[in-house]
């Protein structure tokens, strides 16, 4: 489980992409893609290496008037499953 203070970060090789011709954002990794949806893009375009999990999902409460715990459920969820397959790192 992603604990509060933890910095999630892309790996060097890993960026988000907004693709043109789909009008549709894309985590990058060599020679492999993910479609994201709204919602991943929401989390992962305040994913920089710097701010924590925590900070992450209060920005992402406040936004979407949505409670801090349901938020940090679902991100934990989304975000484990990234750095599953080796799309994020965590500090």
């Amino acid at each position: 489980m992603m604990q509060p203070s933890d910095i999630p970060s892309l790996p060097r090789g890993v960026r988000l992409h907004h693709d043109r011709v789909r009008g549709s954002w894309v985590l990058l990794a060599p020679e492999r893609a993910v479609m994201l949806d709204a919602t991943a893009h929401a989390i992962l375009s305040r994913v920089d290496g710097q701010r924590s999990f925590g900070e992450i999902t209060a920005e992402l409460a406040e936004a979407y008037d949505a409670p801090p715990e349901a938020i940090a459920g679902d991100a934990a969820g989304f975000l484990g499953a990234l750095r599953d397959r080796r799309f994020l790192e965590l500090a």
